[in-house]
């Protein structure tokens, strides 16, 4: 089905594709990113079966500070079972993780290609962990799969390794020794209906239940990296975005300067609409960033924003900010997709796209 996909893709057609879990807090990002895509366009939807015989407008309690897809308000629900008899070319799922487990290998062996936010599949063999600007060559993994028809699944990260691979994927040039980092992570992360507002309001939660082990793994899947990482993760009343407290030990005596230069330079892949000419924007207002700027940007909520950069010794140190729920999940799959349709996969080798760096 790859060729299939690149067919209506020469052709300037919008490629067919299938949003699972499409009313969740993810569902509805990627619903609201692909109305006006230029690649991509929704034609089925599922949901819980509560949803049956509604329509999106009807079955949606829309919770994203953006305007609803109105395009799509009368669209009518698939079942699982009809998208996995007929399934699209592309499938982005929002699924929650023990479904995922299940019904994502079955898409890619009836030949989907499934661009999945659930963390079932990540670190399974031959599944990458895919950041486009951080290790894109790894889309080449996808070749190793052994799925029927040409499917495949590529997964994206979670929410606070994206925003972390990001700002510190220009600087393993500088040799990173370790990293050290602390999130103060918002309520969104956790879906909706999430936390318990007699437990969120007023008060910080200081366990999210294994979010410090998927950092670790996951950065140094993304950044191929072999070093220490300490993370600490906080649930905090804030509805969208992640802000993050970094502290990098780097090989070389670098100056604040070249971290900052480092970033300027920083560049995607060419001709992904979805991510920001900049992937990290540094801002000098030293009260910044903030969870406010979570939708800020162009696409909004893309960009990683940096701020508060400062050196000791041989560390660099700074904050950022990630949107959780657009750059840190459906943002991130729609941006795997659009580099698949760039011809990422033919890269068999991480080498091959993303320099490599002692550390």
């Amino acid at each position: 089905m790859n060729n299939s996909i690149r067919s209506f893709n020469s052709k300037g057609e919008r490629i067919p594709v299938t949003v699972l879990g499409a009313t969740g807090m993810v569902g509805q990002v990627f619903m609201w990113m692909l109305e006006t895509h230029p690649s991509f366009k929704v034609v089925s939807i599922t949901a819980g079966d509560s949803r049956k015989g509604k329509s999106y407008r009807e079955a949606t309690r829309w919770q994203l500070p953006v305007p609803f897809p109105e395009t799509y308000g009368r669209m009518p629900f698939s079942t699982l079972n009809d998208v996995l008899a007929a399934p699209t070319p592309i499938v982005f799922s929002a699924l929650p993780a023990e479904i995922a487990l299940k019904i994502e290998p079955m898409l890619a062996e009836s030949g989907a290609a499934v661009f999945s936010n659930a963390s079932a599949m990540r670190g399974k063999e031959n599944v990458p962990i895919l950041i486009p600007e951080a290790n894109p060559g790894d889309l080449g993994r996808i070749k190793k799969q052994q799925w029927g028809s040409g499917g495949f699944i590529v997964t994206n990260a979670n929410c606070a390794t994206t925003g972390l691979a990001v700002a510190l994927s220009p600087l393993r040039k500088f040799g990173i020794k370790d990293v050290f980092v602390s999130t103060c992570q918002s309520v969104s992360g956790a879906g909706y209906p999430g936390i318990s507002h007699m437990d969120i309001a007023g008060n910080l939660i200081p366990f999210i239940e294994n979010e410090e082990e998927k950092i670790k793994g996951e950065l140094s899947a993304i950044l191929h990296l072999n070093v220490p990482i300490f993370p600490s993760c906080v649930r905090v009343p804030v509805r969208f975005g992640h802000l993050e407290t970094v502290w990098a030990k780097l090989g070389e005596n670098v100056s604040t300067t070249d971290i900052r230069e480092s970033w300027e330079k920083f560049k995607p892949p060419a001709h992904l609409p979805s991510l920001p000419e900049t992937p990290v924007s540094y801002l000098s207002d030293p009260a910044q960033p903030q969870p406010a700027l979570s939708f800020a940007g162009t696409p909004p909520g893309m960009a990683v924003f940096t701020g508060g950069l400062k050196k000791q010794g041989n560390r660099i140190g700074f904050i950022l900010l990630v949107n959780n729920i657009v750059r840190g999940a459906a943002g991130g799959s729609i941006a795997n997709a659009e580099l698949f349709l760039e011809g990422w996969d033919r890269h068999l080798e991480a080498q091959s796209a993303v320099p490599q760096f002692d550390s």
